[in-house]
């Protein structure tokens, strides 16, 4: 027997709730909150908006435990609106930003499905990286968004901790430089080279500064696709394999492959899994990417001219594959 209300379902699709947080966010409904309770036409007159409409929105979460009404139309932060002040939680939330893109992107998700294309050129006409490339603000939101979606970078990559004869890491696609900038701090007889868009690697000078490790970490601003620094011992390619469908993974794969010969080695953390793929969405619906099963993504490397040496787990619980060229 199914026990399953379909009222259930109706609350399962309601957007009420997530809209009104995007909405609470992007106002600074709880910034406003925050030197202490207020009257609905007070808080609307401070955030610039209509009054009967806003007071809408703080009530609407109040009924899921996001604020709080003291009395009839004034509002005041509880436990959870509090959480809307992190800013980690802003990106992820303000409509101005990133957070906008990613919400509003999720209407194409039925022509992802139809196509298996990414959804997102459907709803913004352009592809999520053109999109990025053409607004500089959206690409640093972006990068922030990631800084803050992705744990504190764990500088042991290595499936077996190996670095014997590890001189010179490039990190493909590395962003800003977290990543590397901790793998650097961790091994001070390291070399780093970071490879990521020009926009994007022009931020990576206080990332190494702050850690330490400018003066060994080169930033070569050119697209992944494009042929790597060649001749280097590590190449690791972090958060970044789920991001792309087959045939684009596939050349990113191969120009490593290229790279390593002959005797480098890959690294890949995240986008892969030890079983089964997982059954994550937004890679789809923002760019057509996915996460792929272990033996899914051997097939694949095998085509880019790649054998799977080794897999492992990051203390963090990621999972690491390491690679060889064939």
């Amino acid at each position: 027997m199914n026990d399953f209300d379909p009222v259930d379902l109706y609350a399962l699709a309601d957007q009420s709730t997530p809209w009104s947080l995007h909405v609470a966010v992007t106002l600074g409904v709880a910034e406003r909150l925050e030197a202490g309770p207020m009257d609905v036409g007070e808080l609307a007159a401070a955030v610039g908006a209509d009054a009967g409409a806003l007071g809408r929105v703080p009530r609407q979460l109040a009924g899921h435990g996001v604020f709080v009404e003291e009395g009839e139309g004034r509002f005041a932060l509880n436990q959870a609106a509090r959480g809307l002040l992190d800013p980690g939680m802003r990106i992820f939330l303000d409509l101005n930003g990133i957070g906008g893109r990613f919400a509003r992107a999720w209407s194409g998700l039925a022509d992802a499905v139809r196509t298996g294309r990414a959804g997102y050129p459907f709803v913004f006409g352009v592809s999520f990286w053109d999109d990025l490339a053409a607004h500089p603000e959206l690409s640093e939101s972006f990068d922030a968004a990631m800084a803050v979606g992705h744990p504190t970078p764990d500088p042991e990559v290595l499936p077996a901790s190996d670095w014997d004869g590890v001189r010179t890491v490039v990190d493909v696609g590395g962003g800003t430089g977290a990543q590397l900038a901790q793998v650097l701090r961790a091994h001070p007889s390291l070399r780093g080279i970071l490879v990521d868009l020009p926009g994007t690697v022009a931020r990576s000078a206080e990332v190494f500064a702050a850690a330490g490790v400018s003066a060994r970490a080169t930033v070569v601003g050119q697209s992944f696709f494009d042929p790597l620094p060649a001749g280097a011992d590590l190449y690791l390619v972090t958060n970044v394999l789920a991001d792309w469908p087959d045939a684009d993974a596939l050349r990113l794969l191969r120009r490593c492959a290229e790279a390593a010969r002959p005797a480098g080695r890959l690294v890949v953390i995240a986008g892969v899994s030890p079983e089964r793929e997982s059954p994550e969405l937004m890679m789809l619906v923002l760019v057509g990417g996915r996460s792929r099963s272990l033996a899914q993504f051997a097939e694949l490397a095998g085509e880019a001219g790649l054998r799977v040496s080794a897999t492992g787990r990051q203390r963090a619980g990621r999972f690491l594959v390491e690679c060889r060229p064939v």
